[in-house]
């Protein structure tokens, strides 16, 4: 009885060693960075969506000064319903399909080029420029500009960390015996000095 006693206390500091030598091996790491880059992947869509959900607002304050612009203003509203649809139909493998993230990334940039159009139209009405309500929604804009930077900064960081896991050693270890399914993760093309420097201003810093 004691003996069975000692072989199970035993038994158990064994599995104990073993899950603190493979925690230690990094076992877990492969999901763990998976995970998190699908949380910074959320907070990239939501931050997108903010900026969806200003455009109708300040398109229709600038066409109450300009109604002349109807071209830029037409972009606009065009771009954020081509973007809005983009968001709307992601397919389910768009964090490991390249072609896919490549279309929702020209959507959301069509959107972005859209938008300085305006902003340059703007500039050109005085009327425009000093009415506090677009001047309310410029200063919403550029913040929601500025947390899309951060929130894709924060997201390729991500990608990066959980990509590298997969293809050096150990990762490709664990990958190969326990994580087979998992595959590299698509990422946004953006310049570096983006990435180190996320700041927009849509000209309320002077």
């Amino acid at each position: 009885m004691l003996r069975q006693g000692f072989h199970r206390i035993a038994a158990l500091v064994a599995a104990v060693l073993v899950a603190a030598t493979l925690a230690g091996c990094g076992v877990n790491n492969i999901p763990t960075y998976e995970q998190t880059a699908k949380a910074r992947w959320s907070e990239v869509l939501s931050q997108y969506k903010r900026r969806a959900d200003l455009i109708p607002n300040l398109v229709e304050t600038v066409k109450g000064f300009a109604a002349q612009e109807q071209n830029v203003l037409t972009s606009v509203i065009e771009a954020r319903a081509k973007a809005s649809q983009a968001q709307v139909n992601i397919p389910a493998d768009v964090l490991t399909n390249p072609e896919a993230m490549k279309r929702f990334q020209d959507a959301q940039n069509t959107l972005s080029g859209a938008l300085r159009q305006l902003m340059v139209v703007a500039e050109r009405y005085p009327d425009i420029k000093s009415g506090q309500n677009f001047l309310a929604l410029q200063s919403q804009l550029e913040g929601t500009e500025n947390r899309v930077a951060i929130a894709r900064r924060d997201y390729i960081e991500a990608v990066r960390v959980y990509n590298t896991e997969l293809t050096t050693f150990p990762g490709r270890i664990w990958r190969s015996v326990m994580y087979s399914s998992a595959q590299p993760m698509a990422t946004f093309d953006i310049p570096q000095q983006e990435m180190q420097t996320p700041r927009v201003d849509f000209g309320t810093k002077k």
